[in-house]
Order: structure tokens, then C-alpha cells, then sequence
């Protein structure tokens, strides 16, 4: 049996070998190994593809450390970027950032760090769209950390007020535009769009979970009907017989919440966010059906990921001259909401031929292999930037950003390099592994491997207080401690 702390060194060496290092922040590179071995849950499975991109996204993920005056904080981009807030802050992703590193074990409280820079409103809490109460809850009850759940309870629920302040609407739904959630020049644009809405959704109902275990009943009660208040409107107005869509309006606009109005053909349009109330377990059964645009090539299916907008739609991959396009590109940002909500559908909803664990695997693999691109030799290395174009697989916005002469009005030089603006690892450990707790606040897992998978092995979970061993052996073969899933505790040092 491999030891996973040379297999973790032996990728870090290869990494950084491979790497030009063009920012440090609070952990470079010459302590990567030292810093991931003690932090990270490491991993073998028979996947080499999976397993060297599962390394690889922590590598990446610790670069964007930052000790600021407030804490430490997770960055987006390396580079100092004119759109950030304060210590190069940006909360677009920092729901991404939450989910992902609520597996580092972190003595040092670093994640907690950061929640709190975002609910101390250190940062620009409402610059984008987040679901920040709902990954706080994945944090807690990954880690049973109940009192740090009931110190970002209000928080949370001023946050909450904030957006309703800002963008709910008489209808019952909130208004964003599409570059506020991070999502600019889509097909859609503004309006009442799934992302917000559903986000929200999530929110709300998350506060209500939290208040109720923290006693505050009434509180619980508030939120979990301002949740329904969401579902219903957006099963109304949102839901078109057969996807969650946008439905572009004006800010403020009256609209009639009785049905949903027509929506002109340039407008109306399948995109991604279509499955971010799935995320949050918002639909009632009977709407699955949407999830077979996932592997149809005149949906979102192509060669090197998931679309963002149908590929059959009249405007899709429009032209515009900016770099970030959401119009049709592969986005790892979206493509990992996505996955987060079709493993959901997975777990929690009848089985479905619209959509299977092989369909998971298979689009999480081809996620795994998107993290590519050509060096000057002609070969592949590991990396992760922003937008890809989905049938050659050239990370586009850097390549429009370098003809740029790496424009410092643009981010300069390499801005998208080891983009941090998605969830991998989370995939893997929650999605495709199943490692959670359950009500009763045990360590689980419900994998959902390939049936040709004899084995995999997590060491390292972090779970109240301790370190776990999460072992897969199908018949016992593999590592003699006999078949199946089993789970073995490990006090943290």
C-alpha cells in the first residue's frame, strides 16, 4: 500500500517544476509540500487523470492564501485586479472557496478567518451574487462545529436583509444582472434569474436549519417560509414546462406574478444556472427531465466541458470583443454548481434515466481532463484559468488576454493562471465519494464510483476534532482489511 505523503510529494515536486510561480502570496511554492501534507485529505484511486488534477486544484487552491490585517482570506485572482476590494478581495467565488476548504484540517482557523472577513463586511459582501449561508452550513456540519454556526447566525440573517434591500422584487423574486453574478454577456441578461433566486433559496433555507439547532424557533420559521416564498415564485415564473430560464426585465419593472410571460427567442434560452435549484434540493420531483441537456451535443455536451448556454440557441457564442463571455464557453465556475446539483439529484431524488452516476463520472472525468494546456513544447501541463473554448480546448481568455501584451488595464500579465473560481476537490470528496455527515452528526460515505473500481482510499477527512480514513475495497483484495466501504478515525495532532 502506496504511502500518500510521497505520492502528495511527488506531484508537488512535478508541479512546481512545471511551474512559472509569477505571485506569492501566504504559502509558495518551496513550502507547498510541507503545508498540503498536513492539511490536505490525501488520495489514490485508479483514475490517474482524477487524481492528478484532485492534487493538482490543491496546489493551486493554496496559492491563494492571503494574510491581510483582517485574517487570512482566499483570493480569486493572483494579481492585484482593479475590480477587487480591499487585500484584492472578490466574493464572486467565495462560496466556491468555503466549499472547497472546508476539507483542509486547519488548526490555524484560517476558512474561519475568512467567513468572518465576509460577514464583518471587511469585504464587499454584495459586489456578486453568493449562497454564503449555505456553504457556512457545509463547513459546520462537515466539521459538527455547531458554535461557530450560532456566532455566523446573525450575520448571515443581516446579509439576508441586505439582498432583500437591494433586489427583491413585488413579484416575490430578486433581480441581478448577469455581470453581478459574475456571469456577463449571457444569452439571458438581466432579470429574474435561477442564480440569485435559487441562491437564496439555499440561504434561507440553511438559516432556518441553523436557527433551529441554535433554538431560536421563530427565526427558523421566518426563513424557512421566505424559502417557499422563492420555490413558488420560481416554479411560477422561472420554470418554462421543462427548465428553470431567466426572465429578462427591467430592474423594478411591474411584473405579473400570476404566470410566466413570454419571453422573446433571442432571450429565451437553456443556460447552466437552470440547475442551480437542484443545488440546493429546491425542485419537487417530476422535473429531472431537464437534466438530459447534460449529455445531448445540442445542449450543453461538447468535446472539452459543459457549455454555459445551449448550443442550439440562435445566439450562442455571439461576438463580442471582451474577454469574459458567458454566451456559450466552458466556465469551470459553472460546470462545478452543476455537478454539485446533479450529485444531489443523485442522493436525494428518485433514480432517474435522465440522468445516472455514469453521467456524473463521466462529465466529472471530463472536467478532470479540461485541466490542460499546451505548453510551448507541444505538450500538456496541468492548469486552470478562466473560460475555455468548449471544442478545441484553448483557455480563450488568456489567449486573448496575451495578443494583449498582457494589458496591466486588463489584470496583467497572466491574470487567469491558477484561476480560483471553482470547486474540484469538493467534487470528488462530497460528489463522487459521498463523504458527509449525517443527522446524527457520523462520518458517511455513499460513492458513486465506477463499477470498474476496485478501490480508492481518502486519508485525512476532517470531522469533530479528528482525521478520518475514508478506505474503498470492493471484494478485500486491495488493501486486506476486507470489502467495502469503511471509515477509521484518527486524532488530529
Amino acid at each position: 500500500m502506496m504511502d500518500l505523503q510521497r505520492k502528495l510529494k511527488e506531484y508537488v515536486e512535478r508541479f512546481n517544476t512545471l511551474d512559472e510561480e509569477c505571485y506569492l502570496q501566504a504559502v509558495p511554492n518551496a513550502q507547498a509540500y510541507e503545508w498540503l501534507k498536513e492539511q490536505i485529505p490525501l488520495l489514490e484511486c485508479p483514475d490517474a487523470a482524477l487524481e492528478e488534477t484532485y492534487y493538482f486544484r490543491w496546489w493551486t487552491f493554496r496559492k491563494h492564501w492571503k494574510e491581510t490585517p483582517e485574517g487570512h482570506i482566499v483570493t480569486e485572482f493572483l494579481p492585484e485586479v482593479y475590480w477587487a476590494g480591499p487585500y484584492n478581495s472578490i466574493n464572486c467565488a467565495c462560496c466556491h472557496h468555503v466549499r472547497e476548504g472546508r476539507w483542509l484540517a486547519d488548526p490555524s482557523g484560517w476558512m474561519k478567518e475568512y467567513i468572518r472577513f465576509w460577514l464583518n463586511r471587511k469585504g464587499d459582501a454584495l459586489s456578486y451574487s453568493t449562497w454564503l449561508a449555505s456553504v457556512v452550513e457545509d463547513y459546520c456540519r462537515l466539521r459538527e462545529d455547531d458554535a461557530f454556526a450560532a456566532e455566523c447566525l446573525d450575520g448571515l440573517v443581516s446579509l439576508y436583509h441586505s439582498w432583500e434591500e437591494k433586489a427583491l422584487q413585488p413579484c416575490g423574486l430578486f433581480w441581478s444582472d448577469d455581470d453581478r453574478d459574475g456571469m456577463e454577456f449571457s444569452i439571458s441578461g438581466p432579470g429574474l434569474r435561477p442564480t440569485l433566486n435559487a441562491y437564496l433559496y439555499g440561504d434561507a433555507m440553511a438559516i432556518s436549519r441553523m436557527a433551529e439547532r441554535a433554538g431560536r424557533k421563530q427565526l427558523s420559521v421566518a426563513f424557512r417560509q421566505k424559502a417557499e416564498t422563492i420555490r413558488e415564485a420560481m416554479d411560477r415564473l422561472l420554470w418554462d414546462g421543462d427548465f428553470y430560464r431567466t426572465l429578462p426585465c427591467v430592474k423594478g419593472a411591474p411584473v405579473d406574478s400570476s404566470a410566466r410571460p413570454a419571453v422573446e427567442e433571442n432571450h429565451r434560452v437553456r443556460e447552466l444556472v437552470g440547475y442551480l435549484p437542484w443545488y440546493f434540493a429546491m425542485p419537487e420531483q417530476g422535473k429531472e427531465a431537464a437534466f438530459r441537456q447534460l449529455l445531448d451535443p445540442k445542449g450543453f455536451f461538447a468535446p472539452w466541458g459543459l457549455t454555459t448556454a445551449e448550443q442550439r440557441h440562435p445566439r450562442f457564442g455571439f461576438f463580442h470583443e471582451h474577454e469574459c463571455l458567458w454566451n456559450g464557453p466552458v466556465w469551470p465556475f459553472a460546470t462545478a454548481q452543476t455537478l454539485t446539483a446533479a450529485a444531489r439529484l443523485l442522493r436525494e431524488y428518485p433514480p432517474t434515466d435522465a440522468f445516472t452516476q455514469e453521467d456524473y463520472w463521466t462529465l466529472l472525468r471530463q472536467y478532470a481532463l479540461s485541466h490542460r494546456q499546451r505548453g510551448a513544447d507541444g505538450r500538456f501541463r496541468p492548469w486552470i484559468d478562466e473560460k475555455m473554448d468548449p471544442y478545441t480546448g484553448d483557455w480563450t481568455a488568456r489567449s486573448q488576454l496575451k495578443a494583449d501584451h498582457w494589458n496591466p488595464q486588463r489584470g496583467g500579465y497572466e491574470r487567469g493562471k491558477d484561476y480560483n473560481h471553482s470547486t474540484f476537490c469538493d467534487l470528488v470528496l462530497d460528489g463522487l465519494f459521498g463523504i458527509g455527515a449525517d443527522c446524527e452528526g457520523n462520518l458517511t460515505a455513499r460513492p458513486m464510483v465506477p463499477k470498474n473500481w476496485a478501490y480508492f482510499r481518502v486519508e485525512g477527512v476532517p470531522h469533530a476534532g479528528k482525521r478520518w480514513t475514508v478506505l474503498y475495497d470492493r471484494d478485500g483484495s486491495y488493501y486486506g482489511r476486507g470489502a467495502g466501504i469503511q471509515i477509521f478515525e484518527k486524532e488530529i495532532e
